[in-house]
Protein backbone atom coordinates (compact mmCIF):
# COMPACT_ATOMS: atom_id res chain seq x y z
CA UNK A 1 0.00 0.00 0.00
CA UNK A 2 1.46 3.70 -1.41
CA UNK A 3 1.72 5.90 1.67
CA UNK A 4 3.26 8.73 -0.31
CA UNK A 5 2.91 10.29 -3.76
CA UNK A 6 6.07 11.39 -5.18
CA UNK A 7 5.79 14.54 -7.65
CA UNK A 8 7.51 17.44 -9.51
CA UNK A 9 6.78 20.88 -9.47
CA UNK A 10 8.05 23.53 -10.12
CA UNK A 11 11.14 22.03 -10.70
CA UNK A 12 11.59 21.07 -7.44
CA UNK A 13 10.18 17.14 -5.97
CA UNK A 14 8.06 16.39 -2.94
CA UNK A 15 6.86 13.68 -1.36
CA UNK A 16 2.89 13.88 -0.40
CA UNK A 17 1.47 11.97 2.26
CA UNK A 18 -1.87 10.30 1.09
CA UNK A 19 -4.83 10.38 3.34
CA UNK A 20 -7.89 8.77 3.26
CA UNK A 21 -10.90 11.09 2.19
CA UNK A 22 -13.32 7.65 3.12
CA UNK A 23 -13.14 3.99 2.56
CA UNK A 24 -12.09 3.97 -1.40
CA UNK A 25 -10.48 7.00 -1.84
CA UNK A 26 -6.53 9.21 -1.06
CA UNK A 27 -6.07 12.71 -1.34
CA UNK A 28 -2.10 13.57 -1.60
CA UNK A 29 -1.72 16.57 1.27
CA UNK A 30 -0.01 19.33 -0.97
CA UNK A 31 1.24 21.60 2.24
CA UNK A 32 2.97 24.61 1.53
CA UNK A 33 3.15 25.60 4.45
CA UNK A 34 6.59 25.81 5.97
CA UNK A 35 7.99 24.69 2.71
CA UNK A 36 9.97 28.28 1.81
CA UNK A 37 11.88 26.93 -1.35
CA UNK A 38 8.54 25.65 -2.74
CA UNK A 39 6.53 28.62 -2.03
CA UNK A 40 9.13 30.93 -3.94
CA UNK A 41 9.04 28.82 -6.74
CA UNK A 42 5.88 28.03 -6.86
CA UNK A 43 4.64 32.17 -7.27
CA UNK A 44 7.30 32.28 -9.73
CA UNK A 45 6.20 30.19 -12.01
CA UNK A 46 2.75 31.08 -11.10
CA UNK A 47 3.42 34.98 -12.42
CA UNK A 48 4.78 33.45 -15.54
CA UNK A 49 1.19 32.25 -16.45
CA UNK A 50 -0.84 35.09 -15.20
CA UNK A 51 -2.61 37.44 -16.84
CA UNK A 52 -2.28 41.23 -16.12
CA UNK A 53 -4.43 41.89 -12.72
CA UNK A 54 -4.60 44.91 -10.25
CA UNK A 55 -5.29 42.77 -7.05
CA UNK A 56 -4.86 38.86 -5.96
CA UNK A 57 -7.64 36.89 -4.15
CA UNK A 58 -6.83 34.10 -2.10
CA UNK A 59 -9.06 32.00 0.52
CA UNK A 60 -7.88 31.88 4.03
CA UNK A 61 -5.61 29.33 5.18
CA UNK A 62 -3.26 27.35 2.97
CA UNK A 63 -2.53 29.71 0.23
CA UNK A 64 -1.80 32.78 1.81
CA UNK A 65 1.89 32.17 1.37
CA UNK A 66 1.92 31.54 -1.95
CA UNK A 67 0.15 34.69 -2.50
CA UNK A 68 1.95 36.97 0.13
CA UNK A 69 5.12 35.41 -2.04
CA UNK A 70 3.58 36.24 -5.41
CA UNK A 71 2.67 39.56 -4.42
CA UNK A 72 6.09 40.54 -3.05
CA UNK A 73 7.94 38.60 -6.28
CA UNK A 74 4.97 41.41 -8.59
CA UNK A 75 5.93 44.34 -6.18
CA UNK A 76 2.01 44.44 -5.79
CA UNK A 77 1.55 45.85 -2.06
CA UNK A 78 -1.83 44.49 -1.66
CA UNK A 79 -3.84 41.09 -1.93
CA UNK A 80 -6.78 40.20 -0.19
CA UNK A 81 -7.72 37.04 1.63
CA UNK A 82 -11.56 35.71 2.10
CA UNK A 83 -12.00 35.23 5.91
CA UNK A 84 -13.44 31.48 7.20
CA UNK A 85 -15.20 33.91 10.14
CA UNK A 86 -16.15 37.51 10.21
CA UNK A 87 -13.93 39.56 12.10
CA UNK A 88 -14.82 42.16 14.21
CA UNK A 89 -12.80 44.49 12.53
CA UNK A 90 -15.01 43.53 9.31
CA UNK A 91 -17.98 45.88 8.04
CA UNK A 92 -20.88 45.38 6.17
CA UNK A 93 -19.95 41.51 5.67
CA UNK A 94 -20.09 39.90 2.24
CA UNK A 95 -20.76 36.32 2.42
CA UNK A 96 -20.29 32.68 0.61
CA UNK A 97 -21.30 29.28 1.03
CA UNK A 98 -18.57 26.64 0.65
CA UNK A 99 -18.00 23.23 0.77
CA UNK A 100 -14.65 21.64 0.11
CA UNK A 101 -13.23 17.89 -0.48
CA UNK A 102 -10.84 18.24 2.87
CA UNK A 103 -13.46 19.78 5.06
CA UNK A 104 -16.14 17.23 6.06
CA UNK A 105 -18.50 20.33 6.55
CA UNK A 106 -19.93 23.59 4.83
CA UNK A 107 -17.99 26.52 5.20
CA UNK A 108 -17.94 30.14 4.58
CA UNK A 109 -15.75 32.87 3.43
CA UNK A 110 -15.93 36.58 4.40
CA UNK A 111 -15.14 39.76 2.93
CA UNK A 112 -15.81 43.02 4.55
CA UNK A 113 -16.70 46.66 2.96
CA UNK A 114 -12.77 47.40 2.60
CA UNK A 115 -11.93 44.26 0.85
CA UNK A 116 -14.91 44.99 -1.18
CA UNK A 117 -13.54 48.61 -2.31
CA UNK A 118 -9.98 47.35 -3.05
CA UNK A 119 -12.12 44.84 -5.63
CA UNK A 120 -14.43 46.97 -6.82
CA UNK A 121 -13.81 47.99 -10.72
CA UNK A 122 -10.77 46.03 -10.82
CA UNK A 123 -8.99 43.44 -12.86
CA UNK A 124 -8.95 40.15 -9.58
CA UNK A 125 -6.98 37.32 -9.91
CA UNK A 126 -7.75 33.85 -8.26
CA UNK A 127 -4.82 32.28 -6.98
CA UNK A 128 -5.27 29.20 -4.68
CA UNK A 129 -2.87 26.29 -3.78
CA UNK A 130 -4.99 23.25 -5.11
CA UNK A 131 -7.76 23.60 -7.33
CA UNK A 132 -10.58 19.68 -6.68
CA UNK A 133 -14.12 20.32 -6.75
CA UNK A 134 -13.86 24.01 -7.76
CA UNK A 135 -15.94 24.82 -4.88
CA UNK A 136 -13.51 27.41 -3.34
CA UNK A 137 -12.58 28.79 -6.57
CA UNK A 138 -16.56 29.07 -7.31
CA UNK A 139 -17.19 30.96 -4.27
CA UNK A 140 -14.04 33.15 -5.03
CA UNK A 141 -15.63 34.16 -7.86
CA UNK A 142 -19.16 34.58 -6.58
CA UNK A 143 -17.38 37.31 -3.58
CA UNK A 144 -15.29 38.79 -6.45
CA UNK A 145 -18.75 39.59 -8.52
CA UNK A 146 -20.36 40.69 -5.69
CA UNK A 147 -17.71 43.02 -5.04
CA UNK A 148 -17.82 44.90 -7.96
CA UNK A 149 -14.80 42.91 -9.26
CA UNK A 150 -13.65 41.42 -12.30
CA UNK A 151 -12.02 37.52 -12.67
CA UNK A 152 -9.75 38.13 -15.09
CA UNK A 153 -7.87 34.73 -14.26
CA UNK A 154 -8.04 32.04 -12.03
CA UNK A 155 -4.62 29.96 -11.12
CA UNK A 156 -3.39 27.26 -8.54
CA UNK A 157 -0.41 25.41 -8.30
CA UNK A 158 -2.25 22.08 -8.58
CA UNK A 159 -5.29 20.54 -10.27
CA UNK A 160 -6.81 17.45 -8.59
CA UNK A 161 -8.44 14.69 -10.00
CA UNK A 162 -10.43 15.81 -12.77
CA UNK A 163 -9.84 19.99 -12.28
CA UNK A 164 -7.22 19.36 -14.52
CA UNK A 165 -9.58 19.08 -17.50
CA UNK A 166 -11.23 22.09 -16.95
CA UNK A 167 -10.00 24.99 -19.29
CA UNK A 168 -10.76 27.69 -17.02
CA UNK A 169 -8.11 27.46 -14.62
CA UNK A 170 -4.02 27.93 -15.01
CA UNK A 171 -2.20 25.61 -13.00
CA UNK A 172 1.28 24.41 -12.80
CA UNK A 173 0.75 20.52 -12.59
CA UNK A 174 -1.83 17.82 -12.06
CA UNK A 175 -2.38 15.98 -9.15
CA UNK A 176 -4.04 12.40 -9.17
CA UNK A 177 -6.65 11.49 -6.84
CA UNK A 178 -5.85 7.87 -4.91
CA UNK A 179 -7.79 4.30 -4.56
CA UNK A 180 -7.42 2.78 -1.14
CA UNK A 181 -4.10 1.41 -1.48
CA UNK A 182 -3.07 4.16 -2.35
CA UNK A 183 -2.42 3.83 -6.28
CA UNK A 184 -3.70 6.92 -9.08
CA UNK A 185 -6.96 6.77 -10.47
CA UNK A 186 -7.05 6.96 -14.02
Amino acid sequence: MNKFYHMNVAGLERDLRLFSVNDNLKIAAFIIFGDVELTVACAKELIKKAPEFDIMVTAEAKSIPLIYEMAKQTGNNDYIIARKAPKVYMENILEVNVHSITTNKEQKLYIGDSEVQRMKGKRCLIVDDVISTGESLAALEKLVGEAGGEVVGKMAVLAEGDAIRRKDITVLASLPLFDKNGDPIA
